[in-house]
């Protein structure tokens, strides 16, 4: 596995020169063809493919480039670039740049909320030719501040384009939840089935209360992207949703008054009694025993 820890070993595989060690903006299209193989980044990377460029994997599932596709990668991905060993010829651009380059900075703050650095490659942003466009300028700017002398200024000025650019993924993202809506009510509609068969069974007791990352996997997306798409829907967040059930779940069965509550609290995958009692009266105002005492 290739594991690239500096800009400039990055920079150096693909033919560019390093302009800045901790942001370079690398035309791929300068590289002589390289092998294909597994690798690893130790910082961001936004990578626009100009053109097809084969199967990216992540896991067990493929991706297959078309034209405009924005993949972003976070630091400490394992990416395999398939058929392994195979000769291609790089195309395209791929703004990187280092964590170091964001500490003490605004967004250095709130890097993680752009999630979608943890998507997986077959939830790449699909651009327009408007938002191809937009993004260029910004990569435009990003590049001829590189390419300034570096002063006291040029920290804050790359990282302000940075951001600015960051946002505009951020709106294309929304506009492709959209676009996809009838995409996605399918997956929504799929999750409440899954949701559903979980809760009426005995996955409960057995397996304990269920993550997000698991519903996540059971529909083939990554828990990031899986998170937007039910917040961006629903107005929820997939661990309100799965919450929801829970309690509503619990309202049920509180009601056989032949089971404890911390019978009951076992039975709905709590190890300890305390911690449903304390969600429960959280999201209902009254304790278990409380409610159970209306009937």
């Amino acid at each position: 596995m290739e594991i690239y820890d500096s800009i400039k070993k990055y920079s150096d595989t693909f033919k560019n020169k390093t302009l800045h060690p901790l942001i370079n903006l690398v035309d791929l299209n300068l590289s002589d063809p390289i092998p294909r193989t597994r690798f690893r980044l130790e910082f961001y990377a936004i990578v626009i493919k100009e053109t097809n460029c084969g199967d990216l994997r992540y896991g067990n599932q493929y991706y297959d480039y078309s034209d405009g596709t924005v993949v972003f990668l976070g630091p400490g991905q394992v990416i395999s670039n398939e058929p392994e060993g195979e000769m291609h010829q790089p195309y395209g651009k791929a703004l990187i740049f280092h964590p170091d380059l964001l500490k003490g900075t605004s967004l250095g703050k709130h890097i993680q909320e752009y999630s979608f650095f943890s998507y997986q490659s077959f939830e790449a942003l699909h651009l327009s030719d408007k938002e191809k466009e937009t993004l260029k300028i910004c990569f435009d700017n990003i590049s001829a501040e590189i390419n300034q002398n570096i002063d006291i200024h040029s920290k804050k000025l790359i990282v302000a384009n940075l951001e600015l650019l960051l946002k505009y993924c951020t709106r294309f993202y929304d506009r492709q939840f959209i676009t996809r809506e009838h995409v996605n009510h399918g997956i929504i509609e799929q999750f409440e089935q899954k949701l559903n068969a979980y809760f009426l069974g005995e996955h409960l007791k057995t397996d304990g209360i269920p993550s997000v990352a698991f519903f996540a996997e059971q529909l083939h997306l990554s828990a990031n992207y899986f998170g937007d798409l039910i917040k961006k829907e629903t107005g929820k967040t997939a661990l309100e949703y799965i919450q929801i059930k829970l309690i509503d779940t619990a309202k049920e069965r509180i009601f056989d008054t032949t089971k404890s509550i911390s019978e009951i609290s076992y039975e709905l995958g709590f190890k300890y009694p305390q911690h449903f009692t304390r969600l429960f009266k959280q999201k209902v105002g009254l304790s278990p025993l409380e409610y159970r005492g209306l009937n």
